[in-house]
């Protein structure tokens, strides 16, 4: 079968191939036919080394199929079902699950140490897992996450990720307050997401913060109600908060720099959400008298913050009744031949959302 394979770290560049198999398959376990995959920034961070992940890897963790067979023990999945890829099974048995913190379980991250494809040269494994730039990934049963019918494979591929990461940012760690101020820095298809629950939540002024002039006119159509540049930050600031500063900052980079401006851009007694997944060599300065004194909240936001297959059952009926846009998100579609000219897109941030179509 076809996939895009990264053969080392560091490589910009991926190469479709056509000798790839998808290993694994047996109890408990469930072969996928992958119809679309979105491109996640995710994705260009693991192919750079900012995110590990052993090479040579196939990428791609936000995708959408059909089980095409599954394994001896699964009795809630058959073939023909239409399902999302989900990257973070939780397993229900450990601390963090029955905590009811099921998007901490780590037993999905086990899966990320193993090969799910084969070449004739070795082993090939799968981004966080799992691998969705290829025409088929063999995972275990519970990262195949049932849809209905009605909802199209390349609506379902952004509910696997960005869209919950992004909703959930707001909806479920920060739980924006209606009327509240709100800035989101970094406005791709995770940050459009956190605004448009942002919006969900009622809030009053929602500022969105990007250096790319098509993003800051995209964020305007789902909800925010001003776009600034960076460096227009701090009148935008001054403009909406008076420059006490917001009620809530998500921070959808990854990156210690703009984290930092997150922090002095939040109020005293405000809330910075940090969505952005950054490397582990990049650290964030805060003072220890600053710490305390402006009593800020930081809160990290995991896949969204919560249970993430009631995530994606609330996201389907929040689609269902138009009050989110998932179809807008999706700016670019290429063929699985065409994955470089999507990471291009990405890179360039000309896209919100490219759908690979597999």
């Amino acid at each position: 079968m076809r996939a895009a394979v990264l053969h080392e770290t560091g490589q910009d560049k991926l190469e479709v191939l056509d000798d790839v198999e998808a290993v694994g398959f047996g109890p408990g376990k469930v072969r996928i036919r992958v119809r679309a995959t979105g491109l996640c920034h995710s994705d260009l961070s693991a192919m750079s080394g900012v995110l590990p992940q052993p090479a040579p890897f196939v990428p791609g963790h936000e995708g959408a199929g059909e089980i095409v067979e599954v394994g001896e023990g699964v009795a809630h999945l058959k073939a023909g079902d239409r399902v999302v890829v989900c990257w973070l099974p939780a397993c229900g048995a450990c601390p963090a699950c029955r905590r009811g913190q099921t998007e901490l379980c780590l037993a999905g991250f086990m899966n990320a140490g193993a090969p799910n494809f084969r070449r004739p040269g070795g082993d090939v494994f799968g981004f966080a897992g799992t691998g969705t730039f290829a025409e088929e990934v063999v995972v275990d049963a519970g990262c195949a996450v049932p849809v209905p019918d009605d909802v199209p494979f390349d609506i379902a591929a952004l509910i696997g990720c960005g869209v919950t990461t992004g909703l959930g940012a707001a909806l479920n760690t920060a739980d924006v307050t209606a009327g509240s101020s709100v800035a989101v820095i970094g406005c791709g298809g995770v940050g459009i997401s956190a605004i448009q629950g942002a919006r969900l939540k009622g809030a009053a002024e929602i500022v969105a913060v990007d250096p790319v002039a098509g993003r800051r006119e995209a964020a305007l159509r789902f909800g925010a109600t001003r776009a600034v540049a960076p460096g227009e930050l701090p009148g935008a600031k001054q403009e909406v908060t008076g420059g006490e500063g917001f009620d809530y900052v998500f921070e959808v980079v990854g990156k210690s720099a703009t984290a930092r401006t997150a922090y002095e851009n939040t109020r005293r007694g405000g809330t910075l959400v940090v969505v952005g997944a950054g490397a582990m060599d990049d650290f964030l300065q805060l003072n220890m008298f600053e710490l305390f004194f402006d009593e800020k909240r930081i809160l990290p936001s995991m896949y969204g913050g919560g249970d993430v297959v009631r995530s994606y059952e609330r996201t389907i009926a929040l689609w269902r009744a138009g009050r989110v846009d998932l179809e807008g998100l999706i700016t670019h579609r290429v063929p699985l031949a065409g994955i470089n000219e999507a990471l291009d897109q990405m890179r360039s941030g000309t896209a919100l959302r490219t759908c690979i179509e597999i």
